[in-house]
């Protein structure tokens, strides 16, 4: 595709919070935290608390936490429905004392340059009209020799491989009536995701500005990016 449609930039039903939550993310955020804790290596977050933009229901953090000890997550999200379902995500987790939930902009946190000893982030970039204003947040608050961890979808090139991707990735249609508008909700909103998304060269050009080299963004699936890097 040769431009990108954007989607709106929170998602902020009831109805959207439930849908996201409900999306089988688990393979997903696995590869995620598992990426994340493999680039990390032997290093760990100094200072120790991550910073997680964009946390939707945090699923990310639940999951990051439950591989690894020795750190404490800030999950931000603008979506008020989106933390709701957070809060008793990592309740039932019993993770309240490790994942901190804060609604928080993410083109402008509170936070003190380099509070963080790691960013990370998962398909946040997608939903935001200017993603530099989200970059340089990230770059600025990650400290010197901290770690930063972006992921999200990779825009298709063409129509047709989006239709591709929605009918390998969006699932099989419910049998009980009852579940399909749901389930086309969740597609639909797969779909605009797809088409909201940038592409690694677009990345590599924003985040250039702030001295990040091209070679940190690179494809990992057949339909995401992955910026890693570590702040000289």
């Amino acid at each position: 595709m040769s431009s990108r449609v954007l989607e709106p930039e929170v998602m902020d039903t009831a109805e959207e919070a439930r849908d996201y939550d409900s999306m089988d993310h688990a393979e997903v955020n696995a590869r995620f935290c598992d990426d994340f804790l493999a680039f990390a290596g032997s290093r760990r977050p100094e200072p120790p608390r991550v910073l997680d933009m964009g946390t939707g229901t945090a699923l990310i953090p639940v999951a990051l936490c439950a591989r690894a000890s020795g750190f404490v997550v800030v999950a931000i999200d603008l979506a008020e429905h989106m933390l709701a379902l957070a809060r008793e995500n990592v309740r039932r987790a019993k993770l309240s004392e490790r994942v901190l939930l804060e609604r928080v902009d993410a083109k402008g946190t509170p936070y003190d340059d380099g509070a963080f000893g790691a960013t990370i982030s998962n398909s946040i970039i997608h939903h935001i009209p200017a993603p530099e204003r989200c970059f340089e947040e990230m770059w600025r608050v990650t400290a010197k020799g901290g770690l930063l961890f972006v992921r999200d979808l990779l825009r298709p090139e063409s129509s047709a491989k989006v239709d591709a991707l929605v009918t390998l990735y969006g699932g099989d249609a419910p049998a009980d009536p009852a579940a399909v508008p749901a389930f086309e909700r969740q597609r639909a909103l797969f779909r605009a995701s797809l088409c909201a998304a940038l592409t690694v060269e677009e990345v590599a050009a924003m985040v250039a500005t702030l001295g990040i080299p091209a070679s940190a963004v690179r494809q990992t699936s057949d339909r995401h990016w992955t910026l890693a890097c570590e702040k000289p």
